[in-house]
């Protein structure tokens, strides 16, 4: 309701929309170029609010590491155009075309902005950052990539986001580990084929958002809250089924494109790779797991001013979307059998 109500807020959510459509739709490296700083632009106005420091000084932060990522980006693509025509470079070049790619979608080993950024900004402006801003660069890393880098890109990415989410407390920062997790998962099935990440980045939006939106109604952004808020058993089990979905649980509708990159491992024989991906898989569940259990079980003093009043449309929302996530298993054997 505070894009509807708020013209600038929605005029620069449309110029954000319509950058991806640009930076997608081009035909040069140029016009790609052009495409991501229009969408730096907009997203930039979107996250800042005058009376949210920490929203502000993320913003900067968002801005001089992106701004970096671009610079990159140009100067490589200006180099390959010009002076390094006539050399044989493309080792050089794709990697470091593919490096500023990852700053700007916040891959391991360039995650450092990242978790720092998600801490400042609302739950609508990161299921912004942990989705739709990952785009771009997604689609531009399948143009032109180096297989062998991004091969230890996945590898970094898996082990970053499972092991930089253990000692946690902040809700966004989990979340934001658990997206660089996921991001390693994203990176290999764009390098499979685009419709199978078209497949597993709806997948992971439609969980993200969930979460997303269920944290923004309960406003909730530290794990001890989860505690001592008055929170009803029925909502602690659909946080429960949404988190064990998001980590890829097998009767969850979160496991189906971790299950099809899984076989698609297996039958090219990347048994190393398979290895790391469900082990770090495993962590990101136990992290998941701790933090249930210590909401189910643990028997903290209750606020009695710390009323959440929830409307039954939410309460019918979370209900239906834990449905789905459920029943995604079953569901998916008639689609795709």
């Amino acid at each position: 309701m505070y894009f509807l109500n708020n013209s600038n807020k929605m005029f620069f959510s449309f110029i954000l929309f319509f950058s991806t459509l640009i930076s997608i739709s081009s035909n040069s490296w140029f016009g790609c170029w052009i495409g991501l700083e229009i969408n730096l632009l907009s997203f930039i106005p979107l996250i800042s609010s005058p009376s949210n420091l920490l929203a502000s000084e993320a913003a900067l932060k968002y801005f001089l590491t992106q701004s970096i990522a671009s610079i990159n980006f140009l100067f490589m693509i200006l180099l390959k155009m010009t002076l390094l025509k006539n050399f044989n470079t493309d080792n050089f070049i794709s990697i470091t075309i593919n490096s500023s790619l990852l700053m700007k979608m916040g891959s391991a080993p360039f995650h450092f902005w990242f978790p720092n950024i998600v801490e400042g900004l609302s739950w609508l402006n990161n299921f912004i950052l942990m989705t739709w801003q990952k785009i771009t660069p997604m689609i531009l890393l399948s143009y032109y990539f180096n297989k062998n880098f991004l091969y230890l890109m996945i590898i970094f990415n898996i082990m970053i986001g499972a092991i930089g989410g253990l000692n946690q407390t902040s809700l966004r920062k989990l979340m934001a580990f658990s997206s660089i997790n996921n991001l390693g998962w994203m990176i290999y099935s764009i390098m499979i084929s685009e419709n199978l990440w078209i497949f597993y980045f709806s997948m992971y939006s439609f969980l993200i958002s969930i979460m997303c939106f269920f944290f923004f109604n309960l406003n909730m952004f530290f794990i001890n809250q989860l505690f001592i808020n008055n929170i009803t058993p029925l909502i602690k089990l659909n946080l429960l089924i949404n988190f064990l979905s998001l980590g890829g649980l097998p009767p969850f509708l979160g496991f189906l494109p971790k299950w099809i990159m899984i076989n698609f491992l297996m039958m090219n024989e990347f048994y190393l790779l398979t290895f790391l991906f469900i082990m770090s898989s495993l962590i990101i569940i136990f992290f998941y797991i701790r933090i249930i259990y210590s909401c189910f079980m643990f028997n903290y003093f209750k606020m009695k001013w710390l009323k959440i009043n929830l409307n039954n449309n939410f309460l019918w929302l979370m209900n239906f979307f834990s449905l789905i996530s459920t029943l995604g298993m079953i569901l998916s054997t008639f689609l795709f059998f």
